[in-house]
């Protein structure tokens, strides 16, 4: 047995999940932080480091979405509705995959982030991820429900800002970029960019779901 499972054990069961939970999400905010600084960097090269970093992470993350998982079938006793439990991990496992392949899609497809809509949406994630973990954080003590509630409502504030900025982005791409290539590539990195903010927007609902529930 190794080190990390015999430490779950000693850990009361009602901490796991939390602990796992504000692991995984303080991944998915170091993540959008990677992706943030992979925008505005000029430098193939260096942008493929930071690449690098946000894939580390997101196998990271998905290891701890299977544990998180397996403690949910070994265990019945748990801190909230089991479909809850699943649709937080899962959804903050999206945010993950889609950070990731925002990041990775910018070097594959070659694409300039020196652009307005990339630069805009990637500060937006950031943002959300950020309010989402102050959110995941309040839930072990369910003590400050205000400031869950805020929290997501920003998140909801924060996709439909998203949205805005994806369709005049690519509403100007289409009127400007004369090179079909380009033109999908970058199409490709803006949806990649804008449905990691759907994917906030999941997660938010989900903790509302619990909020409702339990609060």
């Amino acid at each position: 047995m190794g080190l990390n499972a015999l430490s779950r054990m000693l850990v009361p069961k009602n901490k796991v999940f939390f602990n796992l939970f504000e692991e995984v999400v303080c991944k998915v905010y170091q993540m959008a932080g990677l992706l943030n600084a992979i925008v505005h960097e000029s430098s193939f090269d260096k942008r493929a480091d930071l690449i690098k970093q946000v894939e580390t992470l997101e196998h990271s993350n998905d290891e701890n979405t299977h544990i998180l998982f397996t403690e949910l079938g070994r265990n019945f006793i748990t801190p909230f509705d089991r479909e809850d439990i699943h649709y937080l991990a899962a959804s903050l496992d999206d945010i993950a995959d889609y950070i990731y392949a925002s990041a990775k899609k910018i070097n594959f497809y070659r694409v300039d982030p020196d652009d307005d809509g990339i630069q805009k949406i990637a500060g937006l994630i950031l943002e959300g991820c950020l309010h989402i973990k102050n959110a995941v954080f309040e839930l072990r003590s369910m003590k400050n429900v205000r400031a869950i509630t805020d929290a997501l409502i920003k998140v909801n504030s924060i996709e439909n800002q998203a949205d805005d900025v994806y369709d005049a982005s690519v509403d100007r791409l289409f009127e400007t970029e004369p090179d079909a290539k380009v033109l999908i590539k970058k199409r490709e990195v803006y949806q990649a960019l804008e449905t990691a903010t759907d994917k906030c927007e999941d997660a938010a609902h989900v903790m509302e779901s619990i909020l409702i529930k339990y609060a």
